[in-house]
């Protein structure tokens, strides 16, 4: 995916949104935008055949919620508008990248107006256990272990008898489904909005919007939506690009009265590059330490060690969450170095920091041991955006100090996975191998040329680098790849 250049206020918001993630205050109202790119239809291709049925044009139709509703009354029934949701939602597409990005995240509420199932098959691939409510009696129950709640406000596909579809389902929903409106305002006070794949025309953000009835004030939560940019290339005359624009311009003013502020975007795969601009950002919060130690070389153990439990509490104590598998003979330092930092400020620093994933030991199944420890290096890694790497010795069976394989390899996937590896050269071995390795294939410049990273990544490979220092000029340099 090729770099864009954001605007300031999207620099801002992707700034203060990834807070948001990490606080567990964020969360995600997805609209049919947001399937669209799976190939699923809107609502105007879903009633195309509807609209034909009445004799009218579905371009020259705007409400199209009234529209389902002219089908019922003439009908008396909604079979077919239930045969097309069954048509064209139960074949599960596979998820957008969006989908996939908005997964990784730790986001842990989603609220939807689309029937399709993307958004949980896509937690469901991150090894995520999704709660999915979409009936009222769901919302008093509570999965065990829920890694995310799902709330699809207007029904599932695999339900469509219960859909929201009508003008008249609309108009009965602040009765017939108050718990899911006073669910919804309790989300929206408490957590901060990201709104993905509605447009100003989207007959459900309309009814949604209407239906809200919390108090905002100064204090109120700040929200944000996409909204695409009205562009003069795309209308046939000036004066209709000028009403549009001057139309935009009013709406995204009446959205502040719900306090969602717009974020203009110049085309809709804008989206996908934010939101893997947010993944970044916050991964880049996540520190992998790789490394094990049968020795410590010039270090020394009992300075190794310092050293290890240093870095592992000023990480803690800079804000960072630290991933690591246990490693041979640093881990213990790691552990440790975390709690410290966590317990002398418990009010400030959590355990939820510290994320520690021990290698398993025996073969499960039909997987051999070392196909574990890849697939469980591949997850481990990837909640990283920034690893560390240290030492890297081991045993062989005979006894002799050798450079550990499963270090490289960790270094091999950061790599693949786009995280930024900092080797602490003097820390030796497979270490010292990685510092060159970085050194001479000029792998900063990936992410972006700077004098000052170069000088502290130098800096890591001094044998005269005092423990203190040492540990400085890696939080000096880890603040300067989180810029």
């Amino acid at each position: 995916m090729h770099k864009i250049e954001f605007s300031q206020e999207i620099k801002s918001f992707i700034k203060d949104f990834v807070k948001n993630i990490q606080a567990n205050d964020a969360a995600i109202f997805a609209g049919a935008g947001l399937s669209r790119k799976a190939g699923y239809a809107n609502w105007a291709e879903l009633l195309a055949e509807i609209a034909e049925d009445l004799g009218l044009d579905i371009k020259k139709e705007n409400d199209l919620i009234s529209l389902a509703q002219f089908h019922v009354n003439k009908n008396q029934n909604n079979d077919k508008i239930k045969r097309k949701i069954l048509e064209e939602f139960s074949d599960i597409e596979e998820p957008t990248e969006d989908h996939k990005i908005l997964a990784k995240l730790p986001i842990t509420t989603y609220w939807t107006t689309n029937y399709d199932n993307l958004i949980e098959e896509s937690l469901k691939q991150e090894f995520k256990k999704p709660d999915v409510k979409y009936t009222i009696k769901q919302l008093t129950t509570t999965l065990p272990r829920r890694s995310a709640t799902v709330y699809k406000m207007h029904g599932d596909v695999n339900h469509p008898s219960d859909a929201i579809l009508t003008k008249e389902h609309f108009e009965q929903y602040p009765l017939k489904y108050a718990p899911f409106i006073t669910a919804l305002n309790g989300d929206l006070v408490a957590k901060t909005f990201l709104f993905i794949g509605f447009s100003f025309t989207d007959p459900n953000l309309n009814y949604v919007l209407s239906r809200l009835h919390f108090r905002f004030d100064s204090d109120a939560r700040q929200h944000y939506c996409f909204v695409k940019r009205v562009i003069e290339k795309d209308y046939e005359s000036n004066a209709d690009f000028e009403y549009s624009k001057r139309k935009q311009e009013l709406t995204i003013q009446d959205l502040l009265r719900y306090k969602i502020k717009a974020l203009l975007i110049d085309d809709y795969s804008d989206i996908t590059h934010i939101l893997k601009e947010i993944e970044n950002h916050y991964r880049k919060k996540t520190i992998f330490i790789s490394g094990s130690a049968e020795v410590y070389a010039d270090m020394g153990r009992e300075t190794s060690q310092k050293f290890v439990h240093i870095l592992s509490k000023k990480l803690i104590q800079e804000g960072y969450r630290i991933v690591n598998g246990f490693g041979w003979g640093i881990g213990s330092g790691i552990i440790n170095g975390a709690l410290d930092g966590i317990y002398e400020k418990p009010d400030k620093f959590s355990e939820d920091q510290l994320i520690i994933r021990p290698f398993p030991q025996f073969p499960t199944g039909k997987k051999d041991i070392s196909e574990l420890w890849e697939e469980y290096r591949q997850r481990m890694i990837q909640l990283a955006g920034i690893s560390i790497f240290l030492f890297g010795n081991k045993k062989d069976e005979s006894g002799n100090i050798i450079n550990a394989n499963g270090v490289k390899r960790e270094f091999e996937i950061s790599l693949e996975k786009g995280l930024i590896p900092i080797a602490v050269g003097i820390t030796g071995y497979i270490a010292k191998e990685l510092w060159n390795e970085i050194k001479e294939n000029n792998i900063y410049e990936r992410f972006g040329k700077n004098e000052e990273i170069e000088k502290l990544f130098e800096s890591l490979n001094e044998k005269e680098l005092g423990t203190d220092q040492l540990v400085e000029n890696i939080i000096k340099l880890i603040k300067l790849l989180n810029k």
